[in-house]
């Protein structure tokens, strides 16, 4: 295909990036020499941020940045630079910290003007065109006019950037404590939506980081009303358009307050992730719904996310054909062609109705309640039904297989790709699906051979063979927990070596001596954007959570009490805040829990090891640590545990152990639990 106009971002591998390589505007990726080009020139650096299923993004695109009016005037002021947030979080950080110091507001686009030498001076999110022309205009101008006062402003505005990323002090320890926990659940539970689950009003997000605390907490303290509200959460959300009923997987969030319009970008991070809280939420509440969602978003992840190496690509765009929802929707009229009788039966299962309606006679498919309910008013037995859902799903997908498809971002990231073997390694520990073990492991070695260094060095992104841009603490952090949970599952010592190199490498060069904690970025003094610590948990854990958690478990499976050190020391710097905003540390929540109730290393030895493990993990029990070899091993936490012709279940508690048990029964007993 021939383009008119070609950018440098035609040498890219981000998805992303590629869709504005054939912009008017004079595009260029990220790099220092742009910095030393703008001070040639003596022009602002404009920075335009976003990601490849962002469907704002998109529409600015198409307003802005394809119209030769506009690409005109940002090439003759600017230097012009498109960056992915997704392959570049630290960059996305620094930039998205400028524009809420300034607007105390953001999100993506992300559009920024900075001096010559990278420090920004104005920034915003989506404009339309009339305002962009307007708005970069007298940026430019006030520039041209006023370099002194532009200067002055630009250092204010990096003070407060430094001061948003890099304060570090604890001003005042305050111990983790089961006070502190319960004050914090108590406030929180004041913006529980108890009827349709997640957070009171709208947008709703799926928040797994926030149900995984919340179901260990309630499991923990045994509160009914925090059980309550996970199941329904759960519930509503499988039940709603933000499920995709017909392929498996979930959206990004949903607009309303019902679950019921999705944002219908798919994220691989979310999908990751609801696999874990869905398969410990059958754990605890034995919902056979939840073993359906666990069972066809991994359905969904291999159909559609997967390469044929074994990762996993980053996303499914919201939009085909230039429309927001198109491939997901269907109308009356196509419904009734493929269904034909049972077109009544499954437009009452399904909602084809006013409560289904959405626009321009398209309906979005989602669910009122239990599948028991539905029989008993519509007279059918449970296997009918079942009968009948499934073949509905087969016919509506092979259908929807015939549409354009929403394009595909398909680089793979590290830190999301663990999240998936998270997700897969706790499906597994749920349904004992060999399939699920299968596939994490094969992601696993993928991501051992093509992504990291021989000294545990980790690269964030790769796509058609290559792996680019410098692992961020996320993605070591990530991996290692990835890598520790297959060793509990496997009783795989490689998986346990793999995560201690990484763990090592974090500590020569992401590790902070004096606030104890982890940079987001490798310590470099070079570096275009200032480096921070992440610590507040969101859609995805902070880094530095994930990190803390981890650092609590090698200290149980060596035996290294300067791990737990560490982990109580990046605690302190969250537990001043955790009274007043729980649900901004949930992570660090979980990491209280394990520290301040009762939590176990179940170590088992012997030729039936995995068989008497087997056995033991199909429940939930959030505060156990599983460890398990039938032969000798070096791991401290299972040295010297080996009794030839016996298999022996040590239950210990932070390396303090009982008398060692032949029974799951009798090892259930010293754990308290069932």
């Amino acid at each position: 295909m021939k383009h008119q106009y070609t950018n440098k971002l035609i040498n890219s591998t981000s998805p992303y990036l590629l869709q504005h390589a054939h912009n008017p505007v004079n595009w260029q990726p990220l790099s220092n020499e742009l910095v030393e080009q703008a001070k040639k020139e003596n022009k602002l650096i404009l920075i335009s941020i976003g990601y490849a299923a962002c469907h704002w993004c998109h529409v600015m695109e198409h307003e802005n940045f394809e119209d030769l009016e506009v690409a005109n005037l940002m090439n003759e002021y600017f230097i012009c630079v498109k960056v992915d947030r997704e392959e570049r979080p630290d960059v996305d950080h620094y930039y998205m910290t400028a524009v809420q110091v300034m607007q105390q507001r953001g999100g993506w686009p992300l559009n920024v003007i900075a001096l010559p030498d990278g420090r920004p001076i104005w920034g915003g999110t989506y404009f339309p065109k009339a305002d962009w022309i307007k708005s970069i205009k007298s940026v430019a101008d006030f520039y041209r006019q006023n370099i002194d006062k532009a200067e002055e402003y630009a250092e204010r505005l990096q003070n407060g950037i430094n001061q948003a990323s890099l304060t570090a002090d604890i001003k005042n320890a305050v111990p983790a404590n089961a006070k502190l926990l319960k004050y914090g659940v108590d406030r929180w539970k004041n913006r529980f939506d108890m009827k349709d689950g997640g957070s009171a009003g709208a947008p709703k997000f799926p928040m797994p980081v926030n149900l995984n605390f919340l179901l260990y907490y309630g499991f923990m303290k045994n509160d009914e009303k925090l059980l309550e509200f996970v199941e329904t959460t759960l519930k509503k959300m499988a039940r709603g358009g933000i499920c995709d009923q017909v392929g498996g997987g979930f959206a990004r969030y949903s607009v309303d307050g019902k679950w019921k319009v999705p944002h219908f970008e798919k994220m691989l991070y979310d999908n990751g992730q609801l696999l874990s809280i869905y398969s410990k939420g059958f754990q605890q509440f034995k919902n056979e719904e939840f073993k359906t969602v666990v069972y066809e978003t991994v359905d969904f992840l291999k159909r559609e996310l997967m390469d044929k190496s074994g990762a996993f690509y980053s996303s499914l765009d919201a939009d085909s054909e230039g429309v927001e929802g198109k491939f997901y929707v269907w109308n009356p009229t196509e419904l009734k062609e493929i269904l034909k009788n049972d077109f009544e039966l499954f437009s009452n299962y399904y909602n084809v109705n006013s409560k289904g309606f959405w626009e321009h006679n398209n309906y979005i498919l989602l669910r009122d309640g239990s599948d028991e309910k539905f029989v008993q008013i519509n007279n059918l037995s449970s296997g009918q039904l079942q009968k009948k859902v499934f073949n509905w799903k087969g016919i509506l997908l092979a259908e929807r297989s015939k549409r354009i498809r929403p394009a595909l971002d398909d680089k793979m990231l590290t830190s999301w790709n663990a999240l998936v073997i998270q997700g897969l390694t706790d499906a597994y520990k749920s349904f004992d699906e060999k399939l699920f073990l299968d596939l994490a492991k094969k992601n696993a070695l993928f991501l051992k051979e093509n992504i990291m260094s021989l000294n545990g060095k980790l690269y964030h992104s790769w796509k058609n063979g290559l792996a680019s841009v410098d692992g961020f603490l996320e993605d070591y952090s990530l991996l290692i927990q990835a890598y520790n949970s297959l060793f509990e599952v496997t009783g795989d010592e490689d998986w346990l070596n793999l995560s201690e190199k990484m763990a090592a490498y974090t500590f020569e060069h992401f590790y902070d001596e004096k606030s104890g904690l982890f940079y987001c970025a490798e310590k470099n003094e070079n570096s275009l954007v200032t480096n921070h610590f992440q610590k507040e948990d969101n859609v995805l854990p902070a880094s530095n959570s994930v990190m803390a958690n981890n650092l609590h478990r090698m200290y149980l499976i060596y035996g290294r009490p300067e791990y737990l050190t560490m982990a109580k020391k990046m605690l302190q710097h969250i537990t001043p805040q955790f009274a007043q905003y729980p649900m901004a540390f949930a992570n660090w929540g979980t990491l209280m829990l394990k520290t301040t109730e009762p939590y176990f290393e179940v170590a088992i030895s012997g030729e039936n090891a995995g068989h008497v493990f087997n056995g033991m993990k199909r429940g939930f029990q959030p505060n156990i640590l599983w460890a398990f070899s039938k032969s000798n091993s070096a791991v401290p936490l299972l040295k010297d545990r080996l009794v030839k012709g016996k298999t022996l279940i040590y239950v210990c508690e932070e390396g303090v152990c009982q008398l060692p048990v032949e029974t799951v029964q009798d090892a259930f007993k010293i754990t308290s639990v069932q």
